[in-house]
């Protein structure tokens, strides 16, 4: 049989949770399997359930990596440039005013593109961040960098209480300590674009990149579906619980403190004729070759350390919660953090897919030591607590104990 694309037997007639494929099932070209869960935010009760966001032909082969084929063989990437130029014309200001969004963390990708759009197409963008939880000592330089390149920007910290509140419901109910901090992430840019009257908004990549719908990449527009929401605390919910209760259950606890999670009114958004954009649209996305433009040209610096949980040192570097939300997806879904940097690396070049695998089996199960004490004080919970959550996240069809020990039904290889 080709251990490449293992197909998972054993946990046949275990349970399975959020939504996952019983059959485990390896990419014969990367190193991802089938349980990768789905990264669309839902403004509703989904009660921890994902939708598959991957999927694999007959071949064996992820549509992760079909993607890649189409991005190297049926794509005109000059034509493509072409329509961002025209993009640009079209919006581009003559006064000097804003006119265009890049929301990032001053991270590499967020880095590259608001630096090719002012540099390079005379653009002139308004940068807005949604603050991190805390941030590592990297990350805050890397922002301040960013900003002193030539950026005016808006740091957007949500109200810390509120925050941390609903950091520590999401990872309890959830297992998903990041879920507020995406939430707030993805609705950041088309706030500050009806705030502002500023209509164009571009983002890095498509998450066709990682596996998503292929159909979508081809439109250089974001789905609505991610920002374009009715708000209405009803039907929200934040850490897995409804936001009505939460404002009944915490006497502290205001409407206005939600805000910020809150989607924006769609019928706004029309009316201003917002558009959010996919850079990866038009230019052929390399999270590498950013990092290389981002450090040559912008002055962005990788950690001095390897990441814990993988074997980089330049992806996801700002926020200290980032490799403890890793750890989660790894124990619900056995997908860690070197997993999903070596799939971007085998399909970029970068890399051989055995490299890969012995990447992912050295360091995929790797405890995040290092910043582990200040996220369990900042989510106010035990370390015994911390634990319960994470063994009870733990799918029966991927885990099973072996002389006390949590491993893996099956890996990569």
């Amino acid at each position: 049989m080709d251990t490449s694309a293992h197909v998972g037997t054993e946990a046949d007639g275990l349970e399975t949770r959020y939504g996952l494929p019983q059959e485990v099932r390896f990419c014969k070209r990367c190193v991802i399997s089938n349980q990768r869960p789905s990264s669309v935010v839902e403004f509703k009760n989904t009660a921890g359930a994902h939708k598959p966001t991957i999927f694999f032909d007959d071949e064996g082969i992820c549509s992760a990596c079909r993607y890649k084929e189409i991005k190297d063989t049926q794509i005109d990437w000059q034509a493509r440039e072409r329509e961002l130029r025209a993009l640009c014309d079209r919006y581009r200001s003559r006064n000097g005013s804003y006119d265009c969004i890049v929301p990032g963390s001053g991270g590499k990708d967020s880095t590259f593109v608001s630096h090719l759009l002012k540099y390079d197409y005379g653009m002139n963008p308004l940068t807005v961040t949604w603050s991190p939880h805390k941030y590592t000592d990297i990350g805050w330089r890397n922002f301040q960098t960013w900003v002193h390149q030539g950026f005016d920007n808006i740091l957007h910290s949500p109200n810390g209480r509120a925050h941390r509140l609903l950091t520590r419901l999401a990872f309890e109910t959830l297992c998903h300590p990041f879920q507020p901090f995406v939430i707030g992430q993805r609705l950041t840019g088309p706030r500050f674009a009806a705030l502002f009257k500023i209509p164009l908004i571009f983002y890095g990549e498509h998450a066709a990149e990682y596996g998503n719908d292929i159909e979508g990449a081809m439109r250089p527009t974001m789905e609505p579906e991610y920002f374009d929401h009715k708000p209405d605390l009803d039907r929200l919910y934040l850490g897995g619980h409804n936001a009505r209760q939460l404002l009944a259950d915490q006497d502290w606890l205001r409407e206005a403190d939600l805000q910020p999670y809150l989607p924006i009114d769609g019928d706004l958004l029309r009316a201003l004729d917002v558009q959010v954009h996919h850079m990866s649209y038009y230019m052929y996305w390399d999270p590498q070759e950013n990092y290389y433009y981002a450090a040559e040209r912008c002055g962005f610096r990788a950690n001095d350390e390897r990441t814990q949980g993988s074997y980089s040192k330049y992806s996801s570097i700002d926020d200290q919660i980032d490799p403890l939300h890793y750890y989660t997806t790894f124990a619900k879904f056995g997908i860690g953090r070197a997993t999903y940097d070596a799939c971007q690396e085998i399909r970029s070049g970068k890399i051989t897919r055995e490299e890969a695998v012995a990447l992912v089996r050295r360091y995929d199960a790797e405890f995040p030591t290092r910043y582990f004490r200040d996220m369990l004080e900042y989510m106010e919970i035990d370390e015994d607590r911390f634990w319960e959550v994470i063994d009870g996240a733990r799918s029966p069809h991927l885990w099973k104990k072996v002389d006390n020990e949590w491993v893996l039904r099956h890996q990569v290889s």
